[in-house]
């Protein structure tokens, strides 16, 4: 079963269905725990689940086909009532997560996701141009669009946008064209983790732009790595970046290009501030901190 690629969506239901019950029966294991928030139908071990955002519940992926929506959504939600205990990787998601779906409270456990140590090591050596760095899939809810509209009053910069597109991606690149940026904006897709610590050590500046996210692990990662960051004041963002960076209004274009004007006008002493706030980070979003506040909620669940 190491070999199962659950990418493709009737793989993934029957790895989690089929597969995954059948390994746990045969594991020897007292706890089941299912880390990408769909479980079994049927289980022959308690369950522990991480639910790491409601976006389906909240109609957050409503390009996605509707047998999709049902199962990550409806049918999902039902079954996280089935487990002994649930998960979530932000307050933000627990409060979404309890207004959606009828939960004991007791049962809801938030416990922040690590940050690879690797990002502690990240040598930032920005240089040429001025790059601005935004890490996630190119879709709707990550807010592509107001970067590259602030980025259009930035006439010394370029945006490198570094993650997996959806048909969000070509709107965005007509965006791009439209207001004369196409050729300061690059969709690189998925990189490999040696290119993406690449990247965040020689950008100028990262953004997090997302409407809506359960976690924002790019907001995590660019503070871990020292590089100065932007980031939405909305969900889940505003807890994981706390006082670290600006927190800017999702749709204020004005707002967003005065931010990293601002950064990239003043790059020392921007890089200076953010190196000083990368311990504290990396101690907030130290795996060894998430992996024994999931421990204790294992000893709950038993």
């Amino acid at each position: 079963m190491t070999r199962y690629d659950p990418w493709r969506f009737d793989r993934r239901v029957v790895w989690d269905q089929v597969l995954l019950p059948l390994g746990a029966a045969r594991s020897g294991a007292r706890l089941l725990h299912c880390t990408s928030g769909s479980m079994p139908l049927l289980s022959p071990l308690p369950v522990v689940v991480t639910v790491h955002d409601v976006a389906w519940l909240r109609g957050v992926q409503a390009h996605a086909p509707a047998y999709a929506r049902w199962y990550f959504g409806p049918f999902s939600a039902h079954r996280w009532g089935h487990a002994r205990a649930v998960i979530v990787d932000s307050h933000f998601t627990r409060d979404e997560l309890l207004a959606f779906v009828p939960l004991d409270p007791a049962r809801v456990t938030v416990v922040h996701p690590g940050v690879d140590r690797i990002f502690a090591q990240v040598p930032r050596r920005p240089g040429g141009v001025p790059t601005i760095l935004c890490v996630g899939t190119v879709e709707r809810r990550k807010n592509a669009a107001i970067v590259i509209e602030a980025l259009a009053r930035i006439t010394d910069a370029r945006l490198i946008c570094a993650g997996p597109p959806t048909p969000y991606q070509a709107e965005c690149a007509a965006l791009a064209e439209r207001l004369g940026v196409a050729d300061r904006v690059k969709f690189t897709g998925y990189v490999e983790p040696e290119r993406l610590l690449e990247l965040y050590a020689t950008s100028s500046l990262a953004v997090a732009p997302s409407r809506y996210e359960g976690f924002g692990y790019a907001a995590a990662q660019a503070l871990c790595s020292g590089i100065p960051l932007v980031a939405a004041r909305s969900s889940s963002l505003i807890e994981v970046v706390q006082n670290d960076a600006p927190l800017l209004a999702p749709d204020d274009a004005t707002a967003w290009s005065e931010a990293m004007r601002a950064i990239l006008d003043q790059p020392g002493d921007a890089d200076r501030r953010a190196g000083e706030l990368r311990s504290g980070a990396l101690a907030r979003f130290a795996w060894s901190r998430a992996a024994a506040e999931t421990a204790a909620v294992y000893r709950e669940a038993l």
